[in-house]
């Protein structure tokens, strides 16, 4: 089963060209209300499945010894899913001007995970942070976590501290979107504040909406 969520319209119409060609059962998960805006590319061509897309930053690991925490210079790495990857990109922005360096990856994929990307990260950013519309128990972060913690047993990645945003376990009320996500830490400058408290502060006790960090490894 191949999971798939857009971060735009341009985005959507190649995860749906990759639905349809690939032999397997699929599902795009997207969300209500207005598209983005942006140009629609032609033709729509399938994406390669289980491949995410690096947004903002570098993780190139050339002279990097395998394993090697020395090397990690960046702050902390976005991992956005969905609709979630715009506010992240801006939340970025806000977090550079605090002095925090950043790097913002688009997932696209709940499943399969990136998981050659999501090495990377670990070996260039003292930190990761998953970002998603959705909720937090069973989410997409449950998946990054359990994929870093399975290579953290075989050596493969340092240890890393890590923190996942995105919806309680409860009913969320009916409302206009931006009022909800201000409402639940799910917009710019809030994802910003989450994650700014992370960098400064390491592992803290956190708000209903973010999954209290985790060091995985020593």
């Amino acid at each position: 089963m191949v999971l798939m969520a857009p971060k735009d319209e341009n985005e959507l119409q190649h995860m749906l060209a990759t639905a349809v060609k690939h032999p397997g059962p699929s599902a795009i998960r997207y969300p209500r209300g207005e598209a983005v805006g942006v140009p629609l590319e032609e033709p729509a061509m399938p994406l390669q499945i289980g491949k995410g897309e690096l947004l903002r930053g570098d993780l190139t690991t050339d002279g990097l010894v395998e394993n090697e925490a020395a090397g990690r210079e960046i702050d902390v790495a976005l991992v956005a899913l969905g609709n979630m990857v715009y506010p992240s990109l801006a939340a970025a922005a806000l977090l550079e001007r605090e002095g925090i360096s950043v790097v913002v990856v688009n997932a696209r994929f709940i499943k399969p995970i990136d998981r050659e990307l999501l090495v990377s990260i670990a070996h260039r950013c003292r930190r990761i942070v998953t970002v998603e519309e959705h909720v937090l128990a069973g989410g997409f972060g449950e998946s990054v976590l359990a994929l870093l913690e399975e290579e953290k047993g075989t050596g493969r990645i340092p240890a890393i501290d890590v923190r996942r945003i995105g919806l309680p376990d409860q009913f969320i009320e009916h409302g206009a979107q931006r009022i909800l996500r201000e409402k639940l830490g799910l917009d710019a400058e809030r994802i910003a504040a989450s994650v700014l408290d992370f960098v400064k502060l390491g592992i803290v006790a956190s708000p209903q909406n973010e999954d209290r960090a985790i060091r995985l490894g020593k």
